[in-house]
């Protein structure tokens, strides 16, 4: 298992972009997809988006449609693509492995320390 590592965090206004990467050092070996999450001040740590390991991806339908996923197994990092951004996208991102299967353990490992996107005007 390993901590994945966000960066790319910055303070943007509305309609601006973003890319937050997440780099998990093995997990393309062991198999792992990536998941994001976000937690916004005062609430509860939500689901964004996934890419699998075989690159199928998923979206909250809060970001459908603005967010785009994607990862480079060869660095073992994945990206979140983030484009106009609102201000409820302000929040803490994180990242975490993911596991095909519950055989996959080296893909459960803990959430990254997150990294910190502001939206406003």
């Amino acid at each position: 298992q390993v901590q994945p590592v966000e960066y790319g965090g910055d303070s943007v206004k509305p309609g601006g972009s973003l890319r937050l990467s997440c780099t998990a050092p093995g997990s393309t070996s062991w198999g792992c997809g990536m998941d994001w999450y976000r937690q916004a001040a005062g609430k509860e740590r939500g689901w964004v988006s996934s890419v699998s390991r075989d690159g199928s991806t998923e979206y909250a339908d809060s970001v459908k449609g603005r967010f785009i996923v994607s990862k480079d197994p060869a660095a073992d990092t994945a990206y979140l693509q983030m484009n106009d951004l609102k201000i409820e996208d302000t929040a803490i991102y994180f990242c975490k492995t993911l596991a095909p299967s519950p055989a996959y353990s080296r893909c459960m490992g803990p959430f990254g320390r997150g990294t910190q996107v502001t939206v406003s005007s």
